[in-house]
């Protein structure tokens, strides 16, 4: 079964190359992936990854099929089925952070299994293999986004500052998530009503786990998300950078490119204030001008 017998794939909703976003990676392809893992069978129904958990194996399916499947208060949605050479993950499987998604066995199979680490390794040494891995995580997120599938439900009003806070939050830093206005959407007042929230305490934030959140802080949401999770506030970092704005991005990539281990700290999201900004011309590489979570992103 391959991603083509899906129903409400993510493909639908965007319209993007599909054979980039779920590409088939040839036998010589898997070959060398499966020499930074091991080879593993699996059971039809067994979970090889579970929503809310940090994401810790990177999966390539030899033979059998993998539905990806989005848990919600109502059941599961589909997203997609991976088949015979496909792989599973997103941007997520990079930084170790909580999955969205269920990835559950549909057949009994067999998958290749790389710790994480390996897989940040293998992308460093294997070019090909990097820019095929690292364009499918890129647009499968983008596809999330687009979509307005996620994890995470934000209720709020367009009229309220933290309403339009916590989204711009949300979209920078890349996190798919639902929207309920209280002006458009009957759901919102039922949501509102079930939690009997006071006006004040709008916007409300339904965060993976049955958390909910009365206009939380930045702060407050990217520790419910999870997002600082990878990070390993005891280990000693060569290089810490302070400020992810085009400047700051640039001296990471840079840093990591030499082999050291660098860490970026920003208060909002990647890109810093240029990320919020609808056009930055003059910069190196872009006559044309280019966005700056456009740059932020690419970076």
């Amino acid at each position: 079964m391959s991603t083509g017998d899906t129903t409400g794939s993510v493909g639908a909703d965007v319209s993007m190359d599909r054979d980039r976003m779920f590409p088939k990676l040839t036998k010589e392809q898997m070959e060398r992936l499966s020499s930074h893992g091991q080879r593993r069978h699996f059971s039809a129904g067994e979970i090889l990854l579970e929503a809310g958990t940090p994401i810790e194996r990177f999966y390539a399916v030899i033979k059998g099929a993998v539905e990806i499947v989005r848990p919600m208060t109502t059941g599961e949605e589909l997203v997609v089925v991976h088949g015979t050479h496909e792989f599973i993950g997103d941007v997520h499987t990079l930084s170790g952070r909580r999955s969205i998604v269920r990835a559950r066995a549909r057949t009994d199979g067999e998958v290749i299994e790389l710790p994480r680490e390996n897989l940040l390794t293998l992308i460093q040494i294997d070019s090909e293999l990097s820019a095929i891995l690292m364009r499918a995580f890129i647009l499968r997120r983008v596809a999330l986004m687009a979509s307005g599938r996620g994890d995470v439900v934000l209720v709020g009003s367009s009229h309220s500052t933290g309403t339009l806070r916590l989204k711009e939050f949300l979209a920078r830093n890349g996190y798919p998530y639902s929207y309920l206005d209280l002006e458009r959407d009957p759901e919102a007042q039922h949501v509102v009503d079930r939690f009997q929230v006071a006006p004040e305490k709008i916007p409300i934030v339904l965060c993976p786990g049955d958390n909910v959140l009365m206009n939380p802080s930045n702060g407050e949401l990217a520790e419910c998300l999870g997002l600082n999770e990878a990070v390993d506030g005891r280990k000693v970092r060569d290089v810490v950078i302070v400020g992810a704005g085009p400047a700051g991005l640039a001296a990471a990539v840079y840093a990591a490119s030499e082999g050291l281990d660098a860490l970026v700290l920003e208060t909002m999201a990647p890109g810093g204030q240029a990320g919020s900004s609808s056009k930055i011309e003059n910069y190196l590489g872009f006559p044309t001008g280019v966005s700056g979570n456009e740059l932020a992103a690419r970076a």
